[in-house]
């Protein structure tokens, strides 16, 4: 039972919905715009309206399974660790997609569905560090990378405990690790703003 959940949340997490969607109107976003699978490309290429589905299918990914965690595992000393391990892992699956050859989207929805079921407060303070940082930079990218990053704080903050905490920790990371070429290029001014030119 420990590792079913975790399981079903990779599996579940690694459903590549922007792809699935960009197929349904004839179009593979793998070959347009920047190549991801995920909301901001799918909006990008194919408008907001697909984008804002994608988001939303995205963001489901990270919450069904951590709350179907949380519903069903009996009550235990470990029911914590292995909820926040199926988040985790939905991530991951976003991100490493076993459908896709392991290479997936960078899981920012996908982390926003799991840390609405942790700590909505947190998503709430995180989600005005996105705007802001979005609107005075214009770099989606640097929303990301902020508002990922700060999610520990914020928990710790709201006095989430200690797996919860570790948990953001890792998922900030690996968002991080999966933007390193936006760090690049946002370091080196190449960055593409959403700012109409």
């Amino acid at each position: 039972m420990n590792f079913i959940f975790p399981l079903i949340g990779y599996f579940l997490g690694a459903v590549p919905f922007g792809l699935v969607i960009s197929k349904m109107v004839g179009r593979d976003v793998r070959t347009e715009g920047s190549r991801n699978i995920g909301a901001t490309n799918v909006n990008r290429v194919l408008g907001r309206k697909l984008g804002f589905l994608t988001l939303v299918c995205d963001c489901l990914k990270g919450f069904l399974p951590i709350y179907l965690a949380a519903l069903f595992l009996p009550e235990s000393e470990n029911k914590e660790l292995i909820v926040v391990t199926t988040g985790i892992m939905a991530v991951v699956g976003h991100m490493f997609p076993v459908y896709l050859g392991f290479k997936g989207g960078k899981g920012v929805a996908t982390a926003l569905g799991v840390f609405l079921f942790l700590s909505p407060g947190a998503i709430l303070i995180s989600l005005g560090v996105f705007i802001a940082a979005v609107t005075l930079s214009g770099f989606v990218s640097a929303g990301s990378l902020l508002a990922s990053g700060l999610i520990p704080v914020w928990l710790w903050l709201l006095g989430s405990s200690k797996i919860a905490i570790v948990a953001a920790a890792i998922i900030g990371l690996l968002i991080w690790i999966k933007h390193h070429e936006n760090i690049q290029r946002l370091l080196q001014g190449n960055e593409k703003s959403w700012r109409k030119k």
